[in-house]
């Protein structure tokens, strides 16, 4: 067996998560959130230069009593824009104290966008 390099390491954990991640039925997926690295939010890069290693809010789901948590920007989108809108008071911040208008991903990126002044169309 090769040994693999830390990048290859790093990629064949994503993609083991990645697969989990498309058997995952939002009606029955257990989640949590937790504080990670955004940049890293598995944990997993011990290289992660110190100017990435911003810390925030990583969401996670899995099937129910699996054993593999799949951070939710690897899941497919429907999957986890479906997850947000049925357990948004528990994940939103902060949660369970209002209700949450949940925005799209691409909706937030745009907004970014058009708010520093690039002309940009995410569809």
């Amino acid at each position: 067996m090769a040994v693999l390099t830390p990048k290859e390491r790093e990629e064949q954990f994503r993609a083991i998560r990645k697969e989990a991640g498309l058997k995952i039925d939002p009606e029955t997926a257990e989640v949590f959130w937790t504080y990670v690295r955004t940049m890293d939010p598995y944990g997993i890069d011990p290289e992660l230069p110190e100017e990435l290693q911003q810390v925030g809010r990583g969401y996670f789901a899995r099937a129910p009593g699996g054993d593999i948590w799949v951070e939710f920007s690897d899941l497919p989108r429907s999957t986890s824009c479906a997850l947000w809108r049925k357990h948004r008071d528990n994940l939103a911040f902060p949660a369970g104290i209002f209700d949450v208008e949940v925005l799209d991903l691409q909706d937030n990126i745009a907004v970014g966008h058009k708010a520093a002044g690039d002309d940009v169309d995410i569809d």
